[in-house]
């Protein structure tokens, strides 16, 4: 495993093996805070920034208060992609 890149939300680890990430993914579990990307051996660890979060939540809040006036159904599903 070869540590490459290293900020204050990103690690970027090189020489991952497919068993390897599937263990991290038990590992961390769903419930995780941190985005995981996985290719061809480069696996990317992500945590997101508190000014992410907030911007998320107003642009949530504006799209669901639009709906609302609107009368137009819909879901939330956080940050399933």
């Amino acid at each position: 495993m070869l540590l490459t890149e290293y900020c204050a939300n990103r690690i970027v680890l090189h020489n991952i093996n497919w068993q390897q990430f599937e263990n991290l993914l038990v590992d961390l579990g769903e419930s995780r805070a941190a985005r995981i990307a996985y290719d061809d051996g480069t696996l990317e660890i992500i945590t997101p920034l508190p000014e992410h979060e907030y911007y998320k939540e107003i642009i949530g809040d504006i799209i669901k208060d639009t709906a609302e006036v609107l009368e137009l159904d819909y879901e939330c599903y956080g940050s399933t992609t």
